[in-house]
């Protein structure tokens, strides 16, 4: 049987930080899910779509990765794609304790679901999306955080 990962989050942009997580998830599972979800406590910055058009663009030549979006709980979500496995990133300590008690509420919900911390590479551990939103927003270069190129915003 496949071992599948899913890699939810609202990836609001994708960073260099999630393709590294997702690359090196790829070395432990046979098929990695990257699941766009609705997070009710934020806001979008760009459209779900658009994300999902550039993160399948990282992978089109990488059949292992598909690139899903979802609403609704994660580990109903995992549960329905035949997901084994929840893969996130940690950054920190803090990110630790903020994914634990997720960890805990997607294992009750769904029993067989295993969730699997991968700490972040050194280099790409100051990367958040918050930061890069407010770089991108304000006009700066975002360039070196990001897998692709993303469009300025229109003035």
């Amino acid at each position: 049987m496949p071992r599948t990962a899913l890699f939810p989050g609202s990836f609001d942009p994708f960073t260099n930080g999630h393709l590294d997580i997702v690359q090196r998830g790829l070395a432990l599972f046979d098929h990695v899910i990257i699941a766009i979800g609705t997070n009710s406590s934020k806001q979008r910055y760009l459209p779900v779509e658009q994300m999902q058009g550039l993160i399948a663009g990282l992978f089109e030549d990488e059949p292992r990765v598909s690139v899903q979006t979802f609403k609704g709980l994660t580990a109903e979500f995992a549960r329905e794609k035949g997901a084994g496995f929840l893969l996130r990133g940690l950054r920190n300590s803090p990110d630790f304790e903020y994914e634990k008690p997720i960890a805990y509420g997607n294992q009750h919900i769904n029993t067989g679901l295993e969730t699997v911390f991968l700490l972040t590479s050194p280099t790409l551990g100051a990367i958040s999306s918050t930061i890069i939103r407010d770089i991108h927003r304000f006009g700066g270069n975002v360039d070196a955080f990001l897998p692709y190129a993303l469009p300025p915003l229109a003035q």
